[in-house]
């Protein structure tokens, strides 16, 4: 990321829903100083930023906000992607796939003619696909490259968890992983409630596993029920970016859910996947590879398939041989 860190700058590329929810929550608390829009309509980002410029007298951090073009990554800190179709009702992520990649590959070709040396985002799906095409066709260390991956899914078990046991989100500890999407998981065995195993948690309370396993379900089909409902989710991804960018700008060291690249982790390379890891000013620091039980192993194995297979569907888009 270099050393201008006196002047924190974010290029958002795509304003759709996911993307202005993340721009009026950085509006909201600050944390950076300057926000460009892209857009390839170039009149709705003008119109975004207009909009936005009229509530900062009443905000509480002073802060640029302006429609711009790919050249603004040239001194940017961290480009954020949003671009893409949306998920329909009744489709899956997965579906999504060769439209968005052809989309994402584009926005990277554009983002190579600059001169940008800071970190990428990815938000739009099927994240941990798209991540690993922004990683390829970029060209750059993959720890500079996150998806937001099972980040949002994280907190949505955090609250619901919360929720449920009576006990303040911020005193559960627990990781969706693998793919965002379908085939991601909870490990119950590092799910924690304080300092107690959420096993123990439950054994203690005489309360019954088979919640814990519909709550988990309810995690897992949140999207879709959200979807069904109001045609797109974005105010939880939108706080989740947020909070992604406030750890890299602050150098937190925080550990997060994210799709990031695996090298030799968890038995598997060459791949991103939603992992625990640790996130500061220079990107992903390491990842935290956590104990899996066999019924884990199995989870994560299945996922990594799923996400192996889409990487081949994909493999002539970045013009190179993957095995």
């Amino acid at each position: 990321m270099g050393d201008k860190m006196d002047n924190r700058k974010v290029v958002l590329i795509g304003t759709g829903f996911v993307g202005m929810s993340m721009a009026y929550s950085l509006m909201n608390t600050g944390g950076i100083d300057e926000l460009v829009l892209v857009d390839l309509d170039f009149e709705k980002a003008r119109g975004e930023a207009m909009d936005m410029n009229h509530g900062l007298p009443y905000g509480q951090h002073k802060m640029k906000i302006k429609a711009g073009t790919y050249k603004d990554c040239d001194d940017a800190d961290i480009i954020v992607i949003g671009a893409g179709a949306n998920q329909k009702p009744g489709e899956s992520r997965l579906d999504l796939t060769m439209t968005n990649s052809k989309i994402i590959k584009s926005i990277c070709l554009e983002i190579k003619k600059t001169s940008f040396d800071g970190i990428v985002i990815i938000a739009s799906n099927p994240v941990d696909t798209l991540s690993y095409i922004v990683y390829k066709t970029l060209g750059i260390n993959y720890n500079r490259v996150i998806g937001t991956g099972t980040l949002l899914d994280t907190a949505r078990m955090k609250y619901i968890l919360s929720e449920y046991l009576k006990i303040s989100s911020d005193n559960v500890e627990a990781y969706i992983m693998g793919e965002h999407g379908d085939s991601s998981f909870i490990s119950w065995q590092n799910t924690f409630i304080g300092c107690k195993t959420i096993l123990e948690y439950i054994d203690e309370k005489k309360l019954d596993m088979n919640d814990l396993n519909e709550i988990y379900d309810e995690v897992k089909n949140a999207a879709y029920e959200i979807i069904e409902r109001k045609k797109a989710t974005y105010y939880g991804i939108g706080a989740s970016l947020n909070m992604l960018i406030q750890t890299i700008f602050n150098d937190e060291n925080k550990i997060l859910c994210c799709s990031v690249y695996l090298d030799n982790v968890y038995g598997v390379s060459d791949i991103f996947m939603g992992v625990p890891c640790i996130i500061n000013r220079n990107g992903v620091r390491e990842v935290v590879e956590l104990n899996l039980n066999e019924s884990d192993k199995l989870k994560f194995s299945k996922s990594y398939k799923i996400l192996k297979e889409s990487k081949l569907e994909i493999k002539e888009l970045i013009n190179e041989e993957i095995n």
